[in-house]
């Protein structure tokens, strides 16, 4: 019973980790990478998809992202959404594909991601000692319910703690090593 809630815990704290790394892999760290576009939404075929599913993402050097529509009707709006995005990249449109040149971050831009990293650790964090609590409530409703001794309760909470502390590593882990790559020249 105990093991159920701590098993539901494990799939929340996995799932933060897994937000972590998701939007750690859209943050412009001065390297192109598909990450950073293949979510923005498109204006195409009368609804808004994401740009991975309409359009193959490569890498042809570090510093260049192309993007290729396969439906070259859809280019301008491929163009269009990149544009207006919050990247602060400038399309350029060869005919068959566009082209996004990944600036140098400046100083001040790297501060300002590091900034970001940790509070989107943060917000790991967060998200990993709300799925604890839920758990602990849990563990107190069992009991009260006189479905687990008292002794029981505080062996699943320390248990669920130990688990606890190995994931928020993780997020630490996570966030140490995306600050050092944002951070270096």
């Amino acid at each position: 019973m105990v093991e159920k809630h701590i098993g539901v815990a494990k799939l929340e704290f996995d799932k933060a980790l897994a937000h972590l790394h998701e939007e750690y892999a859209k943050l412009q760290v001065g390297r192109a990478h598909p990450g950073l576009v293949e979510g923005l939404l498109v204006s195409a075929y009368g609804s808004y998809q994401p740009l991975k599913n309409l359009a193959s993402i490569s890498i042809p050097d570090p510093k260049t992202l192309q993007v290729q529509p396969w439906d070259r009707s859809i280019m301008s709006s491929v163009e269009k959404a990149i544009r207006e995005s919050t990247l602060g990249l400038n399309p350029v449109n060869n005919g068959l594909a566009i082209l996004l040149n990944i600036p140098p971050l400046t100083e001040e831009r790297r501060r300002d991601l590091a900034k970001v990293v940790k509070k989107l650790a943060e917000d790991a964090k967060i998200s990993v000692r709300t799925a604890r609590q839920t758990a602990h409530n849990a563990f107190k409703e069992l009991e009260a319910a006189k479905q687990i001794r008292e002794d029981a309760k505080f062996l699943a909470e320390e248990t669920l703690q130990k688990v606890v502390d190995d994931y928020n590593k993780k997020i630490e882990e996570a966030d140490k090593a995306k600050t050092e790559a944002i951070m270096t020249v």
